[in-house]
C-alpha cells in the first residue's frame, strides 16, 4: 500500500519537515554526481556496523566518525525509488507529528528516532559488513506517533488488486499496522534465512516502536486539539 495523503491539515507551517524533505533529496541529488566514487564514500562516512565490531580499531575508524556516522547515515539513500518512498511517506505523516510536538520537539523526536531505529538494526545484525543508510528507520518513528495522535485519519491509498493500484480512503488504524506488520513479517524472514538483504527492517521495526511508544505515554500531552474539527489551516507558532 502506497500512502499519497491524509485529511488532517496542520495549524502551523510544517518548517523542520520541510526543511528534512529538502536536506535529504538535497544531498541524494550530491550522491548522483559522486559517480563511481558513492561506494567509498558510503563506506567511509556511513555507518557499518562490521567497523565497530569486527572491523574496530584506531586506524580503521576515526574517532569523530563514532559520533557523526549514524547521524549522517539518516540523510543518505541507496537509489531514486529508496529515497522517492522515504520522502513521500514523511511528506504526508510528518507534517501533522510536527505541528502536534513543536518543531523543535520534532527535530529532535525525528533524530533520535533515527539513532533508535540504527542502535536496534546494529543490536540484530552487529557485524554486517554493509551501511546502513536511509531515513526510514527515523521515518518509521513518525509512523509510530501518527497512529497513536490520529488513529482514525483517512490516508488515500494506492492498493494493489491483481495488477491495477485502486486508490482507496483508509484509517491510519490500518494503513500502519499493516506495514509494521510486513516489516515484522520481512524482519523474522531475515533472522530464520541468515540473509542480510540490504534491508534494515529491524531499524524500522525499532523505529516506529521508539516513536508510538513515545507518543503513547505522553499521548494525553500531544493529543489533537477538538476546537477546529473543521481541520482548517492555521499557520502559527506551535511551540
Amino acid at each position: 500500500m502506497i500512502p499519497l495523503k491524509d485529511d488532517i491539515q496542520h495549524r502551523s507551517y510544517p518548517y523542520v519537515n520541510t526543511a528534512l524533505i529538502a536536506v535529504n533529496v538535497g544531498l541524494f541529488l550530491l550522491e548522483i554526481f559522486m559517480g563511481d566514487k558513492l561506494r567509498g564514500v558510503f563506506m567511509q562516512n556511513a555507518f557499518v556496523p562490521a567497523d565497530y565490531t569486527v572491523n574496530l580499531s584506531l586506524r580503521g575508524i576515526r574517532l569523530a566518525r563514532f559520533f557523526y556516522a549514524p547521524f549522517l547515515s539518516m540523510f543518505l539513500h541507496g537509489g531514486f525509488v529508496h529515497i522517492g518512498g522515504n520522502m513521500l511517506f514523511l511528506w504526508v505523516f510528518g507534517d501533522n507529528v510536527e505541528d502536534r510536538l513543536g518543531h523543535l520537539r520534532y527535530l529532535i523526536f525525528y533524530l533520535l528516532c533515527g539513532l533508535i531505529a540504527t542502535f536496534v538494526q546494529f543490536i540484530f545484525n552487529p557485524t554486517s559488513p554493509y551501511p546502513i543508510i536511509g531515513a526510514s528507520g527515523a521515518i518509521a518513528g513518525v509512523l509510530g506517533a501518527y497512529l497513536v495522535l490520529f488513529p482514525k485519519a483517512r490516508i488515500l491509498t494506492l492498493v494493489p488488486i491483481v495488477i491495477i493500484f485502486w486508490a482507496v480512503r483508509l484509517p491510519a488504524f490500518l494503513v500502519l499496522p499493516f506495514w509494521f506488520v510486513v516489516q515484522l513479517f520481512n524482519g523474522a524472514a531475515a533472522v530464520v534465512s541468515s540473509f542480510d538483504g540490504g534491508i534494515a527492517w529491524f531499524a524500522h521495526i525499532g523505529g516506529f516502536l521508539a516513536g508510538g511508544l513515545y507518543l503513547w505515554f505522553n499521548r494525553k500531552r500531544f493529543r489533537p486539539i477538538e476546537e477546529h474539527p473543521e481541520h482548517l489551516v492555521v499557520y502559527g507558532d506551535n511551540d
